[in-house]
């Protein structure tokens, strides 16, 4: 049984969306004949995973990502993919038929001009911030306008990868990528992302470069990395991806394009898309140590003047560190920020992303680190999860005309929502609360 339930798990990852459906159901058909057995929700959350419509370290597919939130017993899951929505009407079906509240929505990188000078949370980037779009209820857009701002950023994002390849493939030189055949495949919708160039660059030099201390020569060379370092890794396909990623993308890198105004979207025209399509403007915050993150206050009173009304934050980066004087920096400015979100009625949107080897499925909310915060984590999940509740079921959502002259305050409408949350079938039928 554990043989075909994996088996079953591995086709939830097929580029096939008919095969990644087909063996969904055979789970929930393992599940009903009590083969599986599905855990109560416990008080976490994840929903902020990136799915493989843009870059997921395990190659998950939006429903293997809401069956693995289901199995461990996750309260709400959400799916926040690069620049595009194709995995929303998936992930949020999958929620319907396992019994989970889902939260979907976009992630991208928008420009700030009034922070042109300062870096925000795109390191070695002024004026860039990764800005996000959530609660969204489906992968179609309405509206032409905001339809040509969707495509826009698909468009954009493949004509900077296209540059990106243009400029490495000079610089490798013997290891040159066909974007067509050899990049678009990697992904199920043909929106890779820089993560993808790096999987197609290792898998390229090994059949231009069989020999493996042929390929160790290759890279200590190109990478500019001593050859015992290069061969220490070149098995390790996460370590040497990072490597090339770092040495030929980032910024100093052959394929580095330094950001312009004209390179990402204005943030405020980002808000204006979120708003046209009944999303939630949702800005997102690194650790607080770069010099655009320690004027926060200024920077969310931007943000929030241009509509922005969600905060995300990634937990996991901001205790779980090493050197303890870093980790007393990054714990009392995650504080502070979550202070600040509070009193603004920011509601917070938490996970771990997935992008990139290693990084946990959820966040550890047993930790004495986070204990102090965890409840401001439940509260923002719920609010987001009343909010797609709502707008599935035909109702107005939280930046809506109705909610606008509903509630006197924020904190009224961030109640409201969150009860909403109380109220989904998932939540009532087991009689969970969103506190912990």
């Amino acid at each position: 049984m554990d043989e075909k339930i994996a088996a079953l798990e591995s086709r939830l990852d097929s580029f096939d969306p008919a095969e990644r459906a087909q063996a969904l159901e055979d789970l929930l058909a393992i599940v009903k004949r009590g083969g599986i057995s599905l855990p109560d929700p416990q008080p976490k959350v994840n929903l902020h995973a990136h799915s493989f419509f843009s870059y997921n370290a395990l190659g998950y597919s939006p429903a293997h990502i809401v069956w693995r939130a289901r199995r461990e017993g996750l309260r709400a899951v959400g799916l926040v993919d690069f620049d595009v929505f194709d995995g929303v009407d998936e992930f949020l079906r999958a929620g319907e038929r396992l019994g989970i509240p889902t939260v979907a929505g976009m992630e991208t990188r928008a420009y700030i001009p009034e922070f042109s000078t300062r870096e925000v949370n795109s390191p070695g980037e002024p004026g860039i911030t990764y800005h996000m779009v959530m609660g969204v209820a489906r992968s179609a857009i309405d509206g032409a306008e905001a339809r040509k701002f969707a495509e826009m950023l698909r468009s954009s994002a493949r004509r900077r990868n296209e540059a990106v390849v243009e400029l490495v493939n000079a610089y490798l030189e013997r290891v040159v990528l066909d974007y067509k055949a050899d990049v678009l495949p990697l992904s199920p919708s043909g929106t890779p992302t820089e993560r993808h160039l790096c999987v197609a660059y290792e898998k390229k030099a090994e059949a231009v470069l069989p020999d493996r201390d042929a390929r160790v020569r290759f890279w200590s060379d190109r990478l500019g990395t001593p050859a015992a370092e290069v061969a220490a890794i070149l098995d390790s396909s996460s370590k040497l991806q990072a490597l090339i990623r770092a040495k030929t993308m980032k910024q100093g890198g052959a394929g580095y394009q330094k950001p312009a105004p004209e390179t990402f979207p204005l943030m405020a025209d980002v808000n204006r898309f979120a708003l046209a399509i009944g999303a939630i403007p949702t800005a997102t915050w690194l650790d607080g140590t770069s010099k655009g993150e320690q004027d926060i206050e200024e920077l969310l009173d931007l943000l929030m003047k241009a509509g922005t009304a969600a905060l995300n934050i990634i937990p996991d980066r901001n205790w779980n560190i090493a050197d303890p004087k870093a980790k007393a920096v990054k714990v009392r400015n995650l504080y502070r920020i979550v202070e600040l979100a509070g009193a603004r009625g920011l509601p917070l949107c938490i996970g771990t992303e997935m992008n990139a080897p290693g990084l946990k499925f959820v966040d550890d909310f047993g930790a004495p680190e986070l204990a102090p915060v965890v409840d401001s984590f439940l509260r923002g999940a719920a609010v987001l999860v009343g909010h797609t509740a709502a707008v599935l079921s035909g109702e107005d959502g939280y930046l809506s005309a109705w909610a606008e002259g509903k509630f006197r305050t924020v904190a009224e409408k961030n109640d409201y929502f969150a009860r909403l949350a109380e109220a989904t079938p998932w939540q009532a039928r087991r009689g969970q609360s969103w506190r912990r």
